[in-house]
């Protein structure tokens, strides 16, 4: 375990990269003195914050007094291994997200998969070339950086979700209403301000539901799913009791079949309630006035069960085909009761169903005016 520089080569290698300080701090973890003393003079000479252990066991205890953002670790150490202790580092979900670099004079292929598979992310074999060991801390230290900005990134974004999903909604919701009360007295308005007003209402509409689309989408990229035996029966009965409004205001038939017996499968309540809410308000959104919309739950075949939701809209062209369950995709059919399209509905319907194990698809029969008929397929409880 020698390393193959010499004193003017670690100052060399050190001038090579100098940078401005980097204020990180990297574990360095062997049982050779020569090794701990090398490696550390010369990361300390690139401005990194050094913290040495000769020993797995008083590198564990150098972690619980302060978290690095990088530890080198030798693999064969007296006592505990590096293996051993990679392992119970990514245990600790305080330590998981630190990158591990193994450090070993052992070059069999065996043990290098060992050692990636324990957690380690990259394995270097001595004696090595320090400018080599440098170049690979430098890269899984600016990984790490890019790891810890993403996830501040996603903090931000959640915040700013819970702005939205309270305070922008809620405000939203509030314009509307007043709107909508202003637009119930337009006989005791001038004239003039009819346009005006049905202008309000319909804007703060379509603001309000691209913002319900839009929450709905980040939650179904949050959900937790908890995947357990759902009655379909049940959920398509509640599923088609809450649209009966929406459908009767553009005249539209809304009817549902499920088998008398419990019809059950393998789901997350609130994933294969989201699923149907979606599927059904969309076919609402595309039937004409007077068609129709029907939901059907069937019994169980070749241990899945299918729900169909089928409309009498204008259907999907070839086109739309291959686009239908991305996000914000744009298809042919237009609301026909100018109700907003946010083009989030099916990548929704398609994230949910992938999530809790099932499937969604067009029938192929649909479609050039012939209506639109989706299926979902949900595993049953084993």
């Amino acid at each position: 375990m020698i390393l193959n520089d010499h004193s003017h080569g670690i100052i060399n290698t050190a001038a090579r990269f100098m940078t401005t300080p980097n204020h990180e701090t990297i574990l360095i973890v062997d049982d050779q003195e020569e090794n701990l003393r090398g490696i550390g003079n010369v990361l300390s000479l690139m401005a990194y914050d050094i913290i040495l252990a000769s020993s797995a066991e008083q590198g564990l205890q150098r972690l619980s007094a302060a978290t690095p953002d990088l530890i080198l670790l030798d693999v064969m150490m007296p006592g505990t291994d590096g293996l051993t202790a990679c392992r119970q580092i990514k245990a600790e979900a305080r330590w998981a997200d630190i990158p591990v670099i193994f450090l070993s004079a052992d070059d069999d292929k065996n043990v290098i998969v060992q050692a990636l598979e324990a957690g380690g992310v990259d394995y270097v074999t001595k004696p090595f070339n320090m400018a080599e060991l440098v170049s690979r801390v430098r890269t899984q230290l600016a990984l790490k950086r890019a790891r810890d900005q993403l996830r501040a990134l996603a903090e931000d974004k959640d915040e700013l979700m819970g702005i939205m999903a309270h305070d922008l909604k809620n405000s939203l919701a509030g314009m509307r209403l007043s709107a909508c009360l202003l637009q119930a007295r337009l006989a005791d308005l001038p004239s003039r301000c009819a346009p005006l007003v049905n202008n309000i209402v319909n804007a703060s509409e379509r603001m309000l539901a691209f913002m319900q689309e839009f929450l709905a989408n980040q939650c179904a990229e949050q959900l937790q799913m908890r995947c357990e035996a759902v009655n379909l029966g049940e959920v398509v009965a509640k599923v088609a009791a809450a649209h009966q409004t929406a459908a009767g205001t553009k005249k539209i038939t809304l009817t549902w079949h499920a088998p008398k017996e419990a019809v059950l499968v393998m789901a997350d309540i609130e994933g294969v309630t989201q699923t149907l809410e979606n599927l059904v308000s969309n076919a609402i959104k595309f039937t004409p006035e007077g068609g129709e919309v029907r939901i059907t739950a069937r019994q169980p075949t070749a241990g899945m069960v299918k729900c169909l939701v089928s409309d009498t809209g204008p259907g999907f062209t070839p086109e739309d085909r291959t686009k239908m369950f991305q996000r914000y995709g744009r298809l042919s059919a237009q609301p026909t009761g100018d109700e907003p399209s946010t083009g989030l509905g099916l990548s929704i319907v398609k994230r949910l169903m992938d999530a809790m194990g099932g499937t969604v698809t067009l029938a192929e029969s649909t479609g050039n005016g012939a209506g639109a008929e989706f299926i979902i397929a949900l595993p049953v409880p084993a």
